[in-house]
């Protein structure tokens, strides 16, 4: 029998305390309202001496860069359109934050999900996911590392990854697949990398709520995840945010090649 999880209500928003002063911080797939938005606004608050953020929608950046420029100030924050897919572009997003000296964290969002039987499923679907999921990953992770070692930087690098790379779900096997790649990724990177002070952490969220997840999913399903949750909720995208924080700053100095879940859904 499944227990009936009453839902728990979201905690107040945890204000900054300058946890990422003077860092200058790259964000991938940031422009809309989830995780990525979450973490920009996050890291602004955290003392960040400027973000660069990019995403594939040229509209919603350039309206969250004014956004945010009128909060906290136009000179610390840049957007740049960037399909992780594009190696060239990826280059071009890490070339733009030598405006402020060069990328000091990199965190990498950019992500595609889908559904499909695997019996269905065609090699597109399987390769457009894997491509920018785990391959995008791959090309920002080896971007920043190389920026960081030519520079002299002991960087950090946050990949997302997801509890679907431990557990399975129905429909799922290439995202899944995708985001134990990431962990596999985060892992090996965090050792190629160790030797020059770089650190390399990844975050497993479950479902973080928001304003598009809502759209393009009904609300039995919505209904479901959140009985799959300790809290009877998913996440607020703030409260993924906050933890890839921490992984940014001082106060994680010892953690490299770690996978936090953000969920009680572990396996």
């Amino acid at each position: 029998m499944t227990t009936m999880r009453a839902e728990q209500p979201t905690p107040d928003y945890v204000p900054g305390h300058g946890l990422l002063k003077d860092k200058v911080v790259v964000v991938t797939a940031a422009a809309g309202a989830g995780i990525g938005a979450s973490v920009v606004r996050r890291v602004l608050e955290e003392g960040a001496k400027a973000v660069v953020f990019s995403d594939t929608h040229a509209r919603r950046l350039a309206e969250a860069e004014e956004a945010l420029g009128a909060e906290f100030g136009a000179d610390r924050v840049r957007q740049l359109v960037c399909d992780v897919t594009d190696e060239a572009q990826v280059g071009a997003l890490l070339d733009a934050a030598e405006e402020f000296g060069g990328v000091d964290v990199m965190i990498n969002n950019a992500g595609l999900g889908g559904t499909a039987s695997i019996l269905d499923m065609t090699d597109e679907e399987w390769s457009k996911v894997l491509d920018i999921s785990l391959t995008g990953t791959f090309r920002c992770v080896r971007a920043a590392g190389q920026r960081m070692v030519a520079a002299g930087k002991k960087g950090v690098i946050i990949n997302n990854a997801s509890v679907l790379g431990w557990r399975a779900q129905e429909g799922q096997a290439h995202y899944a697949a995708a985001k134990a790649g990431v962990m596999a990724l985060t892992r090996c990177s965090a050792i190629d990398l160790a030797p020059h002070g770089i650190r390399v952490n990844a975050v497993a969220p479950s479902f973080a709520t928001h304003p598009f997840l809502e759209k393009v999913t009904s609300p039995e399903l919505l209904d479901e995840l959140k009985q799959r949750e300790a809290f009877g909720r998913g996440a607020a995208p703030w409260e993924v945010a906050n933890v890839m924080v921490f992984l940014a700053s001082g106060y994680s100095s010892y953690l490299t090649g770690e996978v936090i879940s953000v969920s009680s859904q572990h396996a």
